[in-house]
């Protein structure tokens, strides 16, 4: 394979450590190769840039495999040319894998520009991702609660939902911890609870919630 960079490093990044491979050497001879494995504690990540500074290492490449690679990644972000790998396109040949063939196999492929990146948004949209996902799951998580929690509520008789569009409203939450309280739920109780057009509706809410949980199901549902 042609040579098209002097100085470069494959990294093989795992949980606890990530190997690296430095080839270094003119275009037109074998390259020197150096290998050291560091810890992906911050010391250790700091240290492996300091390494790879002192070597005047201008590109790394690294698998983007889990989420391993990220703080490996934020660490060397910045000092040199880093490309995020594709796991399936930089797929070793088979036959007996080491952490250092593979770190070593990933430095012979950036060596001769056989890495093709994968593409990395700039850090603000990074983050901004980590929160918007972190969002839908839990809006994810909360309607997976409040659809168990009308799924006793019809196991118990209690119709809520066929009367307030909104169970878990103002008028839906106050029911629901009366219920949880002590489950009085006479007509003026649940009178002073309701708001707004809901009081329209008190004679089918009171038919709404003729039935009764356990002891059990209240305990465990709310």
């Amino acid at each position: 394979m042609e040579a098209i960079l002097e100085r470069c490093c494959g990294l093989d990044v795992h949980r606890d450590t990530v190997v690296a491979c430095l080839l270094t050497g003119s275009l037109d001879s074998r390259p020197k190769k150096e290998i050291r494995t560091f810890s992906t504690m911050s010391k250790g990540l700091h240290e492996l840039l300091e390494w790879l500074t002192e070597a005047n290492c201008s590109h790394i490449a690294m698998e983007s495999t889990g989420v391993y690679w990220k703080p490996v990644y934020h660490v060397l972000e910045g000092s040199m040319n880093i490309k995020l790998a594709n796991a399936q396109r930089i797929k070793n040949v088979p036959g007996r894998k080491t952490d250092i063939a593979d770190s070593e196999w990933i430095a012979k492929l950036l060596r001769s520009g056989l890495i093709e990146g994968s593409f990395v948004p700039p850090a603000d949209i990074r983050e901004l991702r980590e929160l918007t996902r972190h969002r839908k799951k839990l809006v994810s998580h909360a309607s997976a609660e409040k659809n168990r929690i009308q799924k006793v509520l019809e196991s118990g008789g209690i119709k809520l939902s066929s009367v307030i569009s909104d169970v878990f409203g103002v008028s839906g939450r106050a029911l629901l911890q009366q219920i949880m309280a002590d489950g009085c739920l006479n007509q003026d109780v649940v009178e002073s609870l309701v708001k707004g057009t809901i009081k329209k509706k008190l004679p089918q809410l009171m038919d709404a919630l003729s039935g009764a949980l356990c002891k059990r199901q209240t305990m465990h549902t709310f």
